[in-house]
């Protein structure tokens, strides 16, 4: 475990100390596109936040491969080189569309041969774990066309639903966080070192993410743009494709007592037409129904609009770090409880545990404006934002100086209630109309 935090920490270190310099070149190079209808941000900002995190993945193979107890997946297994072969491939086209605006058929087209130089070097899916039948092996044929879908697939859901600052770097931190868990614990509690290359991509995979978000947050200071978004996907796909189609589910019936028990016990996050489904379930429901959507209108499939999962939840009210959380909530709640079924399946507490965190995260759903007030005892401790309003009111100017570096006014606690779709409220500056004269504050600033 130690030598995977190391890697985790090395990557996030040299994501976050690249991202400043890449930002700046983003501007000298004139990665900063105009604003378009379907965006929510107010100013201009640079892209190409992918170079760091590429160079962050690189890094954080390179520091594994100088461990000693995790440079024998580099030794044993050829999966690790073919992931930088398909990362480098996918990230080269991701940079060219982030400054010239390729078209969408040649970047799937990219995605296509990407996904095929890694089946090519030895990353496919082998068999597939049918429940109550074992395992059934696929022919050349097969396996290549599984495995380039799937990474296509899950490539397009982290793109899909890149639309909010943070939103997607923390969605698949999420889903990777809960995927280690489980190759870890396949590759360490059953012994099985074919699990050894998943569970490495899931930690740095990690550390990219988590390198990457402080200058992601919203206000963002910098995109990851395609760059970064196909990159990602593709490392997510990667570790689904190692522990599933590498792993022998022989290897697990000494544990599960048969092969079909070991099929059935790992169904959640082991069958690989299931797991984009089940580890990356709200940018998949998202990509499906904008897929739907977009045909039903009669538009091409890869035409942009504004009716995502996340440009729902401003419309409806919810400012633009209220919707990143609950989409975080969301993919946590669907990542982690399927990994819990899978290490006990049979566990009425579980889905119990599930229904109630669903039942909560739809309560949030349905109060956009409701902001909690801490108890008067605990007003010192959190943001001027969450205070009493006769707390802010007598704390004088000192507390409006406070209030102001934490990006919150004052006379915020004073205004009277405006009607959802008016600029300044709850992020519904993004959805109102714009001003017609330009804008000169600092690029950077959320309003």
């Amino acid at each position: 475990m130690r030598e995977y935090l190391l890697t985790l920490c090395i990557t996030a270190a040299v994501t976050y100390l690249l991202t400043g310099p890449v930002r700046k070149f983003a501007i000298v190079a004139g990665a900063m596109p105009e604003i378009r209808a379907r965006d929510v941000h107010r100013e201009p900002t640079p892209r190409l936040g992918g170079i760091a995190m590429f160079f962050g993945l690189c890094a954080g193979l390179l520091v594994a491969d100088h461990l000693a107890n995790l440079n024998e997946v580099f030794a044993k297994s050829n999966e690790p080189k073919a992931l930088l072969s398909g990362a480098a491939l996918i990230w080269l086209i991701g940079v060219l569309d982030d400054k010239f605006e390729i078209d969408a058929l040649i970047k799937l087209g990219g995605q296509m041969i990407a996904a095929g130089v890694m089946v090519m070097q030895g990353l496919t899916i082998l068999w597939l774990p049918v429940p109550g039948v074992g395992s059934v092996a696929l022919t050349q044929w097969q396996s290549t066309l599984l495995t380039v879908a799937l990474v296509v697939i899950t490539i397009n859901a982290v793109n899909f639903v890149d639309g909010l600052d943070g939103l997607a770097a923390g969605m698949v931190c999420i889903a990777s966080a809960a995927f280690f868990l489980y190759a870890y614990r396949v590759w360490v509690s059953y012994g099985i070192e074919a699990a050894a290359p998943a569970t490495l991509f899931s930690a740095i995979l990690m550390g990219m993410c988590l390198g990457f978000l402080p200058h992601n947050m919203h206000p963002a200071r910098i995109f990851m743009g395609d760059s970064g978004s196909m990159l990602i996907g593709l490392v997510l796909a990667a570790g689904a494709i190692s522990i599933t189609g590498q792993v022998d589910p022989d290897a697990l019936k000494l544990f599960a007592g048969s092969e079909q028990a070991a099929v059935h016990q790992t169904v959640p996050v082991y069958i690989p037409l299931l797991l984009p489904l089940t580890i990356i379930a709200v940018p998949t429901a998202d990509l499906v129904l904008a897929i739907v959507r977009r045909t039903w209108r009669g538009q091409s499939p890869f035409a942009a609009d504004r009716g995502h999962l996340h440009h729902r939840l401003l419309e409806i009210g919810h400012s633009h770090s209220r919707a990143v959380l609950i989409m975080y909530f969301w993919s946590a709640l669907i990542a982690f409880g399927a990994l819990a079924y899978s290490v006990n399946s049979a566990s009425m507490w579980i889905v119990l545990g599930v229904v109630f965190l669903s039942a909560i995260g739809l309560l949030l759903l349905l109060l956009p404006r409701f902001t909690p007030r801490a108890p008067r005892w605990a007003e010192h401790f959190v943001p001027p934002r969450y205070r009493r309003r006769g707390a802010v009111a007598e704390a004088g100017p000192a507390m409006a100086e406070h209030a102001a570096q934490d990006g919150v006014p004052a006379e915020e606690e004073r205004r009277a209630p405006v009607v959802v779709g008016v600029s300044g409220v709850n992020g519904a500056t993004a959805l109102g109309g714009r001003s017609h004269h330009p804008d000169r504050r600092k690029a950077g600033t959320s309003r």
